[in-house]
C-alpha cells in the first residue's frame, strides 16, 4: 500500500549521487523565514517613524515621506552591494531587500495620505505630496545606486 504523505520523488535522481542530489530543489524555508524577519524589523521601523512624528489631517506626512525616500536610497544602495560586492550571501538580498525595506517602506500609507489630505479639505498638500514623493523616490534609488557604485569602485 503507498503512503499518502510521502514526498515526490524524482525517479532520475539517485541519492546516493552527490551530483545527482543537487538537482534537487533547496527548501524555500529560509528564504522565507528571512523575508519574515525582515519585514517585522522593517514594519517596527516605520511604526516608530510615524508615532514619533505624526501628522494632522490635512497635513503633510513627514514621516511617510521620509520612510519612502529613505526606504528608496537604501534599496539603490542595497542592490549596488548585493550585484557588485556579496556574492555568497543568498539570504541578504531577501532578508534585506523584501523583508526589511519592503517593510519599512509604505507606499499603500502614501496613497492613504493622498486620499487624507484630498478629503481634509487640502487638495494642494495632496498634489504636492503625491509628486514630491514621487520625484524623491525615484532621486533616491538613483543616489544610493549612483553613490555607493563611486565608492564601491574606489
Amino acid at each position: 500500500m503507498a503512503e499518502h504523505n510521502a514526498a515526490p520523488v524524482d525517479a532520475d535522481v539517485d541519492l546516493h549521487v552527490p551530483a545527482d542530489r543537487a538537482e534537487l530543489r533547496p527548501s524555500p524555508l529560509p528564504v522565507l523565514a528571512a523575508i519574515s524577519a525582515g519585514g517585522v524589523c522593517g514594519a517596527l521601523a516605520r511604526y516608530g517613524l510615524q508615532q514619533a512624528w505624526p501628522h494632522p489631517p490635512g497635513g503633510f506626512p513627514w514621516a511617510t515621506f521620509a520612510v519612502n525616500v529613505s526606504g528608496c536610497l537604501l534599496i539603490g544602495v542595497l542592490m549596488v552591494i548585493v550585484t557588485e560586492m556579496v556574492t555568497n550571501r543568498p539570504l541578504l538580498r531577501p532578508f534585506l531587500g523584501v523583508g526589511v525595506l519592503g517593510g519599512y517602506t509604505t507606499f499603500s500609507t502614501y496613497a492613504v495620505d493622498i486620499h487624507g489630505a484630498a478629503s481634509a479639505g487640502a487638495p494642494w498638500v495632496a498634489l504636492g505630496y503625491l509628486a514630491i514623493t514621487l520625484v524623491g523616490a525615484l532621486l533616491a534609488v538613483w543616489a544610493g545606486t549612483a553613490l555607493t557604485r563611486a565608492v564601491v569602485r574606489r
